[in-house]
């Protein structure tokens, strides 16, 4: 597996982390879960959209670190706006799409659907399959092995 950054982004309670979950193990990456990064290093943060733009950039920071290392990193978080998307940094980006609103009403009011990705998932995919599918277009995309 070539080192790169992915972004799984999505609305709350889509199945980002479960599929990030799965998919880390299967590359093996190094996963940053943005509930779990805010919990422990970006405590300063809210959720202004101000503040979604600084979470979106130290998370890609991070992932970044990774990469430079020579790993993958997998990232899981909601990445509302194309400017949370920007300050992200290049990715290979999926975009989980399985629900048409979720659970906080200002994070929907928020969300814009990303113009661009490399994989969409759909509702009735399962995390394990969307696991499957994001490894596959990774192999494709670089010409590796399947993991």
């Amino acid at each position: 597996m070539i080192s790169r950054k992915i972004l799984i982004m999505g609305l709350p309670g889509a199945g980002k982390t479960t599929t990030a979950r799965i998919l880390a193990a299967k590359l093996p990456a190094v996963w940053f879960n943005a509930d779990e990064v805010r919990l422990h290093i970006n405590k300063d943060l809210g959720f202004s959209p101000i503040d979604r733009v600084e979470h979106a950039r130290r998370m890609g920071w991070l992932c970044d670190r990774v990469v430079e290392a020579g790993f993958v990193a997998v990232a899981d978080f909601v990445c509302p706006t194309p400017d949370a998307r920007r300050a992200f940094g290049d990715a290979f980006i999926v975009w989980i799409d399985r629900i048409e609103e979720g659970r906080f009403e200002d994070t929907n009011r928020l969300f814009v659907p990303p113009e661009s990705y490399d994989v969409r998932i759909r509702h009735g995919e399962t995390p394990d399959s969307s696991a499957q599918k994001i490894c596959e277009a990774l192999q494709q995309m670089d010409g590796t092995k399947k993991p």
